[in-house]
């Protein structure tokens, strides 16, 4: 009661987080999945269901809750969870033990290019918080969840740039990614994934808050 008392998140003290139909193993170095996410992940299910023989990626898995989501809630897909820190990479494995998800540890910049044109479904949540935002965050969040799985530059669009090239060269056409976002980069996040037309169908969506919360964008036939 001390340690919550002091800011220390309950998720820490109990070392488990739930997260749809599912309860996983977390801790200092790994963000800490929150609700709002399980509508993407839900999302996510429901585009592999459409799919013969799917091939998912997450990307930022973080502790692989959307992964193991849509590995529990789904059959006969093919699966990969991408992750740069090597803090949240232990919470990954135990997470997705006994799975079909393979972890890959390193850039999504660069993970799996063996894959280029081949997958159905890319998910991300990424981080997105501003940099100039990081006053505003709450103690619990910024004292305790990994700067590197909130942060992204001044806008917090800098991950999410790079994982539109990403998911460009993963995805086959007609292939969906979909993206956790801030309420406030509503109107960035869909401007930035609608330019070029590598993708179509650009479309934001509101969580249970009815607060814009993921974007959701369908691969098209041009080149990145």
């Amino acid at each position: 009661m001390e340690q919550r008392r002091l800011g220390v998140p309950l998720q820490h003290l109990t070392g488990e987080a739930p997260f749809r139909h599912e309860v996983l193993a977390v801790g200092p170095g790994v963000f800490i999945p929150r609700p709002e996410t399980e509508l993407l992940a839900g999302w996510a299910i429901e585009q592999v269901r459409t799919v013969s023989d799917p091939t998912v990626v997450e990307l930022c898995a973080g502790s692989g809750a959307i992964s193991l989501a849509i590995a529990t809630e789904t059959a006969g897909c093919r699966q990969w969870a991408v992750e740069l820190s090597d803090d949240a990479l232990p919470y990954l494995h135990e997470n997705l033990r006994g799975t079909c998800v393979d972890v890959v540890h390193g850039d999504m910049a660069e993970a799996l290019r063996e894959l280029d044109g081949q997958v159905d479904v890319v998910v991300a949540n990424p981080p997105y918080i501003p940099l100039e935002a990081w006053e505003s965050v709450p103690a619990e969040v910024r004292d305790y969840d990994p700067h590197m799985a909130l942060f992204s530059g001044d806008d917090g669009l800098d991950a999410v740039r790079v994982l539109k090239g990403v998911a460009a060269r993963l995805l086959r056409p007609g292939g969906e990614v979909g993206i956790e976002h801030a309420e406030v980069q509503h109107e960035q996040i869909v401007t930035l994934l609608a330019a070029g037309g590598t993708f179509d169908r650009v479309t934001d969506h509101r969580d249970l808050a009815g607060r814009w919360r993921y974007l959701t964008a369908r691969r098209t036939k041009v080149s990145p």
